[in-house]
């Protein structure tokens, strides 16, 4: 079991710096303990052996419209601008949305492939990889709401303060690069998730496993590139200095769990001061990889050179990234489906082809798990007209890679997908899943927190998706 006491011995990091008094204060702890930076960098050791080593997560803020999407209903076009018939739903379902009709799949459906899976119209290149994706079509979670739901989805629970999936992954396996982070956030540069950081924040376990956010350009990570006038060697002494002073305040009181997170993320600061900048370079690839990834293009230009940086990310020994796609609105069409969804549709399914695309050219889809998904799915009842309201009860996700069998689809929600009616999938089941995929058992994954072992997966019964 891989468990950690969280528990801390000895004064606060508050109580220390006001022991050391201002002037060592005002250093704020960038130290170098390379003993422990060692360790740190050293790879965890899964419980059996995985299928995936790195995972890539596209996460669509907002709510992306399954029916619209991955899930098609001829019983939603049979029955479009009509009442929910009595055959479907409870009572008070119909009665909730009876001023609200039924609404049809925006684009058409077709076969995909040598399989057949269907896909909307709406992404025409991501259907070129059919025969690859396994469509889950009925995973189902616990809020209506997006900052709920967006927590539930990135942390598997409905409140903050809980440690994100990339944090477990960390923890649990670390990085295969001392000089990067196990785990990266690349967010929209349009606004942030509803919900904010705490949806890829490490909770209660040691703030070294939260998501590190970086961006194109030449300041991947703010405030990490020295004032001017600090030289590298006075930059060194300064880290000298402060790692004889935490030595000694260690000796004295003991580890303390705070106190090591924040040093141990001021020394990766360090060594990613000459990292960072050549990892999200990509003046070097080649003109072809540009357009694979539809750089050339304003429309998907910004969504695709995230994409590009995913995969930059998980060859230096990233073990798990995550891209948002959507604004503090992102793909919440309340109003029209049409138009939201034609938006970022257009900006992330060349990008997204391309990622899969790029990653079986360069071998690396073989041991790579890419996840697609957003907080929730949306209604098959109209709303405004034009526009479907939040649906937690039934939506899609779909994963790639990693040995993973494509072109089926697992699970499947009522006839107009409503709820999810087949084999369903809850949140927690497919966090479990994940882990399993990346060699974690969900119940040995845990960390000792307020006198409880919490796990993911929570103290509910969660459950490996064997079909996946």
């Amino acid at each position: 079991m891989i468990s950690i006491d969280s528990r801390s011995q000895g004064m606060t990091r508050r109580q220390m710096l006001m022991s050391m008094g201002g002037g060592a204060g005002m250093i704020a702890l960038q130290s170098i303990l390379a003993e422990q930076a060692t360790q740190a960098a050293v790879p965890g050791k899964p419980h059996f052996e995985p299928r995936a080593t790195r995972v890539i997560w596209l996460f669509m803020h907002g709510g992306p419209s399954h029916v619209d999407l991955f899930d098609p209903k001829p019983e939603l076009v049979k029955y479009a601008g009509k009442p929910i018939p009595d055959s479907f739903g409870s009572v008070m379902t119909r009665r909730n949305v009876a001023k609200n009709p039924l609404l049809g799949p925006i684009m058409p459906f077709r076969q995909r492939g040598t399989s057949g899976l269907e896909i909307s119209d709406f992404l025409p290149h991501l259907a070129s990889h059919a025969d690859r994706l396994c469509v889950i079509r009925s995973m189902h979670g616990d809020s209506v709401n997006h900052p709920q739901s967006v927590y539930q989805m990135n942390t598997g629970k409905i409140l903050m303060g809980h440690p994100s999936v990339g944090s477990w992954v960390a923890y649990g396996l670390g990085t295969a690069n001392r000089d990067m982070p196990a785990f990266v956030v690349l967010p929209d540069p349009g606004g942030g998730l509803k919900g904010g950081p705490p949806a890829w924040g490490s909770g209660y376990l040691p703030a070294s496993h939260q998501g590190v956010t970086m961006r194109p350009g030449k300041a991947p990570i703010l405030n990490l590139t020295p004032q001017p006038g600090i030289t590298p060697d006075s930059q060194h002494d300064a880290f000298a200095l402060l790692q004889d002073i935490n030595g000694g305040f260690v000796e004295r009181v003991g580890e303390d769990d705070a106190l090591q997170a924040r040093i141990a993320a001021y020394e990766l600061a360090f060594r990613m001061q000459a990292a960072a900048p050549e990892l999200v370079d990509i003046s070097k690839e080649t003109e072809q990889t540009h357009r694979l990834y539809g750089l050339e293009n304003k429309t998907t230009a910004e969504f695709g050179r995230r994409c590009l940086l995913a995969r930059r990310m998980i060859e230096q020994g990233v073990r798990f990234v995550q891209v948002h796609s959507g604004d503090t609105l992102g793909w919440d069409a309340h109003r029209d489906v049409l138009s939201n969804h034609s938006r970022y549709c257009e900006s992330t399914d060349l990008p997204i082809a391309g990622l899969l695309t790029d990653l079986e050219q360069r071998g690396l889809l073989d041991d790579t798990l890419v996840v697609w998904c957003g907080e929730f799915g949306r209604m098959p009842m109209s709303e405004q007209g034009k526009g479907r309201d939040h649906n937690p009860w039934g939506y899609c996700s779909w994963l790639a890679g990693a040995g993973i069998e494509g072109g089926r689809a697992i699970g499947a929600t009522d006839p107009i997908g409503l709820r999810a009616a087949e084999d369903k999938v809850h949140v927690r089941d497919f966090h479990a899943t994940l882990l399993h995929l990346m060699g974690l058992d969900h119940h040995e994954l845990s960390y000792f927190h307020n006198g409880l072992e919490e796990r993911l997966t929570g103290p509910q019964e969660a459950h490996v998706v064997e079909a996946i």
